[in-house]
This record gives structure tokens, sequence and C-alpha cells, in this order.
């Protein structure tokens, strides 16, 4: 499946123009007169960016900017406009656009912020894909197990976790047993990685 472009712009011309660029170049695209039809589309699950003019009837492109990031939206902007701002362009680029381009745009430039966009967008992808699994393997472990795990990802030897939760050893190798089968894992770093994924913090002390 080939990375999708969201192209929207309340300018029919820009529209036509993009989708026959950049269907040239492989690139599935989906075009939108505005934000608030943006919305309205089931919500985009795979690798991709959007293309966003800034100045647009109803909702803005800053706007939507702001209800993606609050959506968590993992879809790279880059913005165009015909106006050129310098303190929009930088307030933009704080909240995580790629670029802002002014009309008209050079071709390259465009594809290259594109290209920039897309690859961004699929390390986030894969980011927000392994915290869904970290989270979803965690989910597995009963609370007791969840506990001890705070205390292995420290490093702690079993014997000192014992002691801090005045169990036997014994007992703290059993539920490692368990924790890594049902994590998958069979080594601590490996243990340390899916918490970190997950949210969940070391124990640091009582």
């Amino acid at each position: 499946m080939s990375e999708t472009v969201f192209v929207i712009d309340d300018d029919i011309s820009i529209r036509r123009s993009l989708t026959f660029l950049l269907n040239s170049y492989n690139y599935t695209v989906e075009t939108f007169s505005s934000a608030e039809e943006f919305l309205e589309r089931d919500p985009y699950a795979s690798v991709g960016c959007i293309i966003l003019d800034i100045n647009m009837e109803g909702k803005s492109g800053l706007e939507l900017q702001d209800d993606l990031l609050k959506l968590g939206s993992y879809l790279p902007i880059i913005f165009i406009t015909s106006i050129g701002n310098v303190h929009l362009s930088v307030q933009t680029i704080r909240k995580g656009a790629v670029n802002f381009l002014e009309k008209p745009f050079k071709e390259n430039e465009l594809l290259h912020s594109i290209a920039e966009a897309i690859e961004l967008s699929r390390e986030l992808k894969t980011e927000k894909d392994e915290i869904s699994r970290a989270k979803g393997l965690i989910e597995l472990l009963t609370p007791r197990e969840t506990e001890i795990l705070r205390y292995l990802i420290t490093g702690m030897l079993n014997k000192q976790t014992a002691a801090e939760l005045s169990i036997s050893e014994h007992t703290v190798q059993l539920h490692k047993l368990s924790i890594s089968n049902k994590l998958g894992v069979k080594t601590i770093p490996e243990m340390i990685q899916i918490a970190q994924f997950a949210g969940i913090t070391p124990f640091t002390g009582k």
C-alpha cells in the first residue's frame, strides 16, 4: 500500500494540481476543501502526511493542527500559504510541522518535504504500535506481577526483591517466570523495553 498524502485546501485548483503531481510519484492522494471535511473522515491508521493550507474559511489550518495534536495524530503536517508570515511559520514548526511553504512553491521543495514527513510518520507509527503492543502485554499481568516487574526492571536480584516484598525468593522466581512467559521475553533488558513503552516506572523506594 502506498503512503497517503492528504491535501486540505479550499482552492480547487491547488487540490487538482497537487493530486496530479503526487499521483505521478505514486502517492495515494485524498483531497478535502476544509478542515471540517477532513475531521469527518474515519481515523487514518497508516503512514502518510498532510499538506495543509493555513488560511481557509471556517476552521483554519492552525486550528486543525491543534485538533490533530489533541487527537494524538501521527500525520506530520506541511503548511502551505499564499501569505508569508514568519511568526506563523515559527509557531507551526514548534508544534511539529515539517515545513511552511509559500505559494507558489517549488516542486522539488514540496517533494523533499513530503519525503521527510513520510519518514517521520513511519517512525511515529512504529513507536505508537510498540506502545500499544507493550500496554496490551502488561494488561496480561496480575497486579502482583506488575508490582514485581517494577522491582525486576531496577536490576535488583531476586533475593533483594523478595526482601523488599517480604516474600520468599522462590516466589519471586515463580512470578518472574510467569511475567517472562506473558511478555514473551527471556531477559531483563527485554522486560525493561516493554515496561518503558507501556509507561511502567521502576520501583524507587518506599
